[in-house]
């Protein structure tokens, strides 16, 4: 590990402020730590923000919730109101890591996880997202756990996040603060596919700020589901994970959402699919229609081909428990 200065502000103001062209953002460390250990990632400047006032979770005049983003993943999964009324994201990051890593992992701090990428990892071999231009050996190497949509010539990396499929399914959006003011971005502009550049995560401009993720009010509370598959049943990263959430008028579903994870650069989500499902009944064959839908233009390498089969498995799974309104 290099060594770096630090700082610790007292305002938001304050840390943007100290932010420069070396400067990382620190909280929980539960991601940025390993890839400095890794020599991933060498900043000469962290600015820790655990001390600004960025950890409550509140109610919005619209009825919704405004999740400040030092809120730990522990309180935001137990939070009462997330409970009540989002249950699908309370579902989603009990899923992820383990109970010592989500007392210490941030809201803000989840939506900037990096790939859990062997190659992006290993400091040894070339890498895309890591070195521009040096290549992806993951490509033509071991490729189990990478993505079979979205991806580039440049990267087939999947993004990691439990709560950001969750967080993706009900149209979050992330608010954020720089030197030149705040803003919001929808949740489904946040995260980047890699395309030609694949070192680029995120649509955030150098210096900003995560300050809090805001929830509009959710209709399909009682009929949702997060599904994770993966290698293990605790501790390990989805190999294809569903959130999907339905509102259900009689027979018929009146609205849906379906955002897949561990298939792609960003949590992965398509109107059109969703669109596939209204109208219809909440039935098996209706859920295929929209997994083929969700899953068009999939395409696996030599290791991961498997996951577009299971993908669609867990598209029809998740559906189907989220329109019986059960709960894992």
């Amino acid at each position: 590990m290099n060594p770096f200065s630090y700082s610790r502000p007292d305002s938001v103001a304050a840390a943007i402020e100290l932010f420069g062209p070396q400067s990382r953002y620190i909280a929980g460390g539960t991601n940025l730590l390993d890839l400095m250990k890794e020599n991933v990632l060498k900043p000469a400047h962290l600015i820790d923000i655990t001390r600004l006032p960025l950890q409550d979770v509140s109610e919005t005049a619209q009825g919704g919730l405004r999740i400040g983003a030092l809120v730990s993943n522990s309180e935001l999964a137990w939070h009462p109101l997330v409970r009540e009324r989002y249950p699908l994201l309370s579902e989603a990051i009990l899923a992820g890591a383990s109970p010592q890593l989500r007392n210490k992992a941030t809201t803000g701090g989840n939506l900037l996880q990096r790939t859990r990428c062997h190659y992006f990892y290993d400091s040894n071999v070339p890498c895309n997202k890591r070195e521009p231009g040096t290549g992806c050996p993951a490509r033509s190497g071991l490729n189990r756990m990478h993505a079979i949509l979205g991806h580039s010539e440049q990267c087939i990396a999947v993004h990691p996040s439990d709560m950001c499929v969750a967080l993706a399914a009900l149209q979050a959006e992330v608010i954020v603060r720089g030197a030149d003011g705040e803003r919001g971005i929808a949740f489904a502009d946040f995260h980047r596919l890699p395309g030609n550049a694949p070192a680029r995560d995120n649509t955030l401009q150098d210096g900003e700020l995560i300050v809090a993720v805001e929830l509009k009010p959710d209709p399909h509370a009682a009929h949702s589901r997060y599904l994770k598959t993966r290698d293990r049943a605790s501790y390990a990263f989805a190999l294809v994970s569903v959130a999907a959430a339905l509102a259900l008028d009689g027979a018929c579903i009146q609205s849906a959402r379906i955002a897949l994870g561990g298939v792609a650069h960003k949590p992965w989500r398509l109107a059109e699919a969703e669109q596939q499902l209204l109208g219809r009944p909440p039935q098996a064959s209706v859920f295929g229609d929209a997994a083929d839908a969700l899953l068009r233009g999939a395409k696996g390498f030599e290791h991961n081909q498997f996951k577009i089969e299971l993908a669609r498995r867990a598209i029809i799974a998740a559906l189907t428990d989220a329109a019986r309104g059960t709960r894992a």
